[in-house]
């Protein structure tokens, strides 16, 4: 198959040359790039065109959020962020600008890989462990059924929004199963029709459109 052109955007010398040494050595992908800011990232994007951006979110004179909106808005590549442990609400932000996904710098590098390529083919991913604070940060607001603005409830039943607020939660086919009192076999075909509804090809993808309204 085709290299996956990745470029890197990170203000540590550490990782992101780090990245670039993981990637460099491996012949399905190509790192056209790195930066240390958001700004100088969009001008080798526009010039390279890359696959997919690997963005860190704390940058100097243009952050990661900021940087995400340009590259979505301009179509210059698929943004996969790169966060810490404490970066839940600026990752929430940075996905509603319209990242495909995230992971943690303290990945494996065959890790790394499997996300880039994920992203590359278009299926939003996500680390389970923010995807779990996500949930329950919304799980701590006033009304814990309520969705994010830009999900649309309208073509859905309420079995069909049960499914998706569990899916969001991060429960598992049994749990939502034993949760809901109906068969996992019931729970698997409700989530697939939802997906195809959707036009999403991954239960996080769902969970991330539920929590951000950013498909």
């Amino acid at each position: 198959m085709d290299k996956i052109k990745v470029m890197i955007a990170d203000d540590s010398d550490f990782v992101r040359d780090g990245m670039k040494i993981i990637l460099d050595v491996d012949d399905d992908f190509e790192v056209l790039g790195t930066a240390v800011n958001g700004r100088e990232l969009i001008e080798l994007a526009e010039k390279n065109r890359p696959d997919v951006i690997l963005m860190d979110i704390q940058m100097p004179e243009m952050d990661g959020i900021e940087a995400t909106k340009h590259i979505v808005e301009k179509d210059l590549g698929k943004v996969l962020i790169l966060t810490t442990f404490d970066d839940d609400e600026l990752v929430q932000q940075a996905l509603r600008n319209g990242a495909k996904g995230y992971l943690i710098k303290n990945h494996k590098p065959e890790h790394l890989k499997q996300m880039i390529k994920s992203v590359y083919n278009g299926t939003g991913v996500m680390e389970e462990s923010i995807l779990q604070n996500l949930a329950g940060r919304a799980e701590n607001t006033e009304d814990k059924a309520a969705p994010a603005g830009g999900f649309d409830p309208s073509g859905y039943s309420e079995r069909e929004l049960d499914i998706v607020r569990a899916v969001a939660e991060g429960l598992s086919n049994k749990e939502i199963a034993a949760k809901l009192y109906i068969s996992e076999g019931t729970v698997k075909n409700y989530i697939t029709n939802i997906l195809s509804k959707e036009g999403l090809s991954h239960r996080t993808a769902l969970a991330v459109y539920y929590l951000t309204g950013k498909k």
